[in-house]
């Protein structure tokens, strides 16, 4: 039995054929981003802040 693909993913998997290039594209921009270090400490503190409805104007 044949596996289904959309028309978007054999475009997609065409595209790339074309442009190899595009993949390496991909990577650098999410690197750029988002592949950051994380900062557990930092990321508790801006949970635990909280700011009123009042004061954010809603």
């Amino acid at each position: 039995m044949a596996k289904y693909e959309s028309d978007i993913t054999l475009f997609v998997q065409e595209l790339k054929k074309q442009h190899p290039e595009i993949e390496q594209q991909q990577a650098e921009g999410r690197a750029r981003l988002w592949d950051k270090p994380q900062d557990a400490g930092l990321q508790r503190a801006f949970d635990a802040a909280e700011i009123s409805s009042k004061r954010a104007g809603y």
